[in-house]
């Protein structure tokens, strides 16, 4: 949930939380259905070797606020380093324009 708009982001997060967990991530997946994404934590940067599809990344500090945004990133990518974010949200392609999500928004995440 996006507590600076009320909007709902996605329904079904995952995490990754453990070193094997981050190190396959959405790896060899076939898709990111909306509704679902993928918390990875600690995490300052992403990549999207071995992915199929595009996805948005979202970078979060200690307190869910919105530090970085990556929209539509390609497979075969490397994500900008945020040093500020303590963990991303990766998002099916076109999230972050649906729900209208900026720098400074504050997220929900359970």
């Amino acid at each position: 949930m996006n507590l600076s708009n009320g909007t709902e982001i996605a329904d079904n997060i995952g995490c990754a939380d453990s070193f094997f967990k981050r190190l396959k991530g959405l790896m060899f997946t076939k898709n990111l259905p909306a509704g679902h994404g993928l918390l990875i934590k600690p995490c300052q940067s992403i990549h999207t070797f071995f992915m199929k599809y595009p996805i948005d990344v979202v970078y979060l500090d200690g307190n869910n606020e919105i530090v970085g945004l990556d929209e539509d990133m390609n497979p075969a990518k490397i994500g900008k380093v945020h040093r500020k974010s303590k963990s991303v949200l990766e998002l099916p392609s076109g999230t972050i324009r649906n729900a209208e999500l900026k720098v400074g928004h504050y997220l929900s995440i359970n």
